[in-house]
């Protein structure tokens, strides 16, 4: 079993480790080999339920804060241990303590940040890890740091963004549709009945919506049985290497939409580019990162592909244009940062170009799509109470 403790070492220092031991005892014992004095030792137990996982896992704001605050420690002249105990008695989060104390455990016992980052990659990307790699062998790691955490702010402003523009479309479409398929279900077929019992004429439209309703009545059924193996199967078919090939092909061919995530891509790619070459990381081992941050795999292949040309001594830029998949803007400005010596400061305008571009097109689609939404849901909703209504002012004129 594992144990975590707090004690003050020889030289007066406090200090927070994590060690395998069968029972307080034997770390008691190694603490008093090390000439430690122990404070605090409790039992490390951590949970395997994917529901306490979800809620306690480390998200992408908690690496935001701990670099930024390791980076403004770091700055001031503290010893990286001694900020990493002092953000360990800060942090409120489990998980995050967790993960600090096995760092600073790692650390004592003689590995580099870096190293000590590796085992901990489901909280610390690759490139988190090669950056901080690059840093410790240039001697700037607290500057690393600070540019690190506006890197990855700049990138979750960035999902948020896309997602902002998801999110309005996406919830009055569904609405909509929930609405629709009540009236289909539950409404549409009593008033169904009540025409037939009254023989009344009935006029193409009101056909038309009595049609579907049936249909949604035969069928709803069958649909809700296969929801869940059909979600299964999209699930599954989308970890395929087809499936991921079939829906990121998918994904940055889709009208309006399709822009904006490809956008969402080269910035990514773009601005990690710059600060991996900026931090000292050669061209080919930036490529070869990088390419795990893009979300899509046309665009992964294309920069692992560039990776290689680069390798064997072809240029970036015009690696970059032989892939065919990159804008000849990007390719322009390579080619200038070559000439300069400053491709990274080339491949950081064209993060930037590339980010006003998706704001600039992320306000058009919101500012655009309310009124489309709007004209399509009256037209749907008119249509349907046309329909629905007709019958009964015919009804209504044969009375009078």
């Amino acid at each position: 079993m594992e144990f975590i403790y707090h004690a003050i070492d020889k030289d007066g220092k406090k200090q927070t480790g994590k060690i395998e031991a069968n029972n307080e005892k034997e770390v008691l014992d190694f603490l008093r080999t090390s000439q430690s004095t122990p404070l605090k030792i409790a039992k490390f137990e951590k949970s395997n339920s994917p529901i306490f996982s979800y809620f306690t896992k480390v998200k992408t704001g908690d690496i935001v804060l701990f670099t930024r605050q390791l980076s403004s420690m770091t700055m001031t002249g503290l010893t990286l241990v001694e900020s990493l105990n002092i953000l360990r008695e800060q942090n409120n989060k489990p998980k995050m303590q967790e993960v600090i104390v096995d760092i600073i455990s790692s650390i004592s016992d003689g590995s580099s940040f870096s190293k000590a980052l590796e085992a901990h990659k489901e909280v610390f990307s690759d490139v988190y890890i090669a950056l901080i790699k690059a840093a410790e062998s240039g001697g700037l790691l607290d500057k690393v740091l600070l540019r690190l955490a506006d890197n990855m702010e700049k990138s979750e402003d960035l999902k948020k963004t896309i997602r902002s523009a998801l999110f309005y479309p996406i919830i009055i479409v569904s609405g909509v549709f929930g609405v629709i398929v009540i009236m289909n279900i539950f409404v549409i077929p009593q008033l169904g009945q009540l025409y037939e019992n009254l023989n009344l004429p009935l006029p193409a439209t009101t056909k038309i919506v009595l049609g579907i309703s049936k249909l949604f009545t035969t069928f709803t059924p069958i649909i809700l049985i296969l929801i869940g193996p059909a979600i299964f199967f999209i699930k599954r078919f989308t970890k395929t290497d087809f499936g991921i090939k079939f829906t990121n092909k998918v994904k940055i061919k889709l009208p309006v939409f399709g822009q904006i995530f490809v956008l969402s891509t080269l910035d990514e790619i773009t601005r990690t580019l710059s600060l991996l070459i900026t931090s000292g990381t050669s061209i080919i081992e930036a490529l070869n990162i990088a390419a795990n941050v893009a979300n899509n795999y046309y665009y992964r292949q294309a920069v692992k592909s560039s990776a290689a040309l680069v390798e064997k001594g072809v240029t970036i830029s015009a690696a970059m244009q032989y892939q065919n998949i990159f804008p000849p803007l990007l390719v322009q400005m390579l080619k200038v940062g070559e000439s300069t010596g400053k491709i990274d400061e080339s491949l950081l305008k064209m993060s930037e170009y590339f980010e006003r571009d998706l704001d600039a097109r992320v306000k058009m689609l919101t500012t655009s799509i309310e009124p489309i939404l709007i004209i399509v849901l009256g037209v749907s909703v008119a249509f349907l109470i046309i329909s629905v209504i007709t019958p009964i002012y015919s009804l209504i004129s044969q009375i009078q």
